[in-house]
């Protein structure tokens, strides 16, 4: 659970939102915190960019898919899965979608 401004966020054990429309900019900020992340623009393009993935294909992608749509939205230098590691650790897909408030990508152990 996460308390934001005196609001409980009810969260699952692994700290994923349990109501996607908890989602809020602080929401983030702060599961970002826990995860030793300080968001920077780039997190944010990453983020804004999962949450029209997932607003379009009701998915949250697995590693392979976000590469190729970063890749595609953000450019080629964006599109590499060493990019992603270096702004959300080695679990980029699971970690971005949990700041992102969406759901666990469903291949990602």
């Amino acid at each position: 659970m996460l308390v934001i401004d005196g609001h409980s966020i009810a969260t699952d054990k692994e700290g994923y939102l349990k109501n996607l429309n908890d989602w809020s900019k602080p929401v983030a900020e702060a599961i970002a915190l826990q995860e030793h992340i300080t968001l920077t623009h780039q997190h944010w393009e990453i983020i804004e960019l999962l949450q029209g993935f997932y607003q379009e294909f009701e998915i949250s992608p697995a590693m392979r898919v976000l590469v190729k749509a970063v890749g595609q939205q953000l450019g080629k230098d964006k599109g590499r899965s060493i990019y992603l590691m270096g702004s959300f650790s080695e679990s980029p897909a699971k970690l971005a979608s949990k700041i992102a408030g969406l759901p666990k990508p469903t291949n990602c152990l």
